[in-house]
C-alpha cells in the first residue's frame, strides 16, 4: 500500500511534461513535435494561394498542419517551414518586449534567399538579426530587407529582433515575407 502511494505524484509529474522536442538529423535545432488541433473547418481557397499566409488565424490551421510548427520559450517564438512551401508571407506579433522570431526553413537547396519584413506602424523596432546557414555559420546584422546568398543546402534560420542600434517600439504585429 505504501509502495501504491508514492507511485501516485510519479504518475502524475509524468503526465505534465512538455512536449517533446526532437533533433532534426542534419543540424542542430530543435523541432516541437506538438501540431495545432484540426477540428475547425478552414476556407480552402485561401491556402490554394501560390503565396501562402501562415500565421495564428483560424484560416490558416491547415497551412500549418501542413508543415509550418510555431513553438514559444521565453520570449522567443520558433516557426519551421519545409522550404518546399516557399514562397509565403508569415504573420507573427511581439507581445512583450526583447522577443525575437528565429524562423527555421527546413530543406533548403537554393543558391540564395530573399526576406522582407513589413509592418503597419512607422516607429516598429525590427529587423533582421542574424542568418544561420546550412554550414552553420551566422552574419548579421541586416535591415527590413535581406538578399543573401546560401552556400551548400540544409536548414537556415533568419533570426527578427529589435535593434538594440535604433529606438522604437518593440511590440506589434508584422510580416516575413521569404522567397
Amino acid at each position: 500500500m505504501k509502495k501504491s502511494l508514492l507511485l501516485i505524484p510519479l504518475i502524475i509529474i509524468s503526465c505534465k511534461k512538455e512536449p517533446a522536442v526532437t533533433e532534426t538529423p542534419d543540424r542542430d535545432s530543435a523541432i516541437v513535435t506538438e501540431m495545432p488541433d484540426s477540428t475547425d473547418k478552414e476556407d480552402s481557397a485561401a491556402l490554394r494561394k501560390k503565396d501562402s499566409i501562415i500565421n495564428n488565424a483560424p484560416v490558416t490551421k491547415e497551412v500549418l498542419r501542413k508543415g509550418v510548427m510555431r513553438s514559444e520559450k521565453e520570449g522567443q517564438i520558433i516557426r519551421t517551414a519545409d522550404a518546399s512551401q516557399l514562397p509565403f508571407t508569415l504573420g507573427e506579433e511581439f507581445t512583450k518586449d526583447g522577443q525575437e522570431l528565429v524562423l527555421k526553413l527546413t530543406h533548403y537547396d537554393k543558391p540564395n534567399i530573399k526576406a522582407k519584413i513589413s509592418t503597419h506602424e512607422k516607429d516598429f523596432n525590427i529587423r533582421f538579426n542574424q542568418i544561420r546557414l546550412p554550414n552553420g555559420d551566422y552574419d548579421g546584422p541586416f535591415g527590413r530587407e535581406i538578399t543573401y546568398e546560401t552556400k551548400g543546402k540544409g536548414e537556415v534560420w533568419l533570426i527578427i529582433g529589435k535593434s538594440n542600434m535604433a529606438s522604437g517600439n518593440t511590440k506589434g504585429g508584422f510580416n516575413v515575407s521569404v522567397e
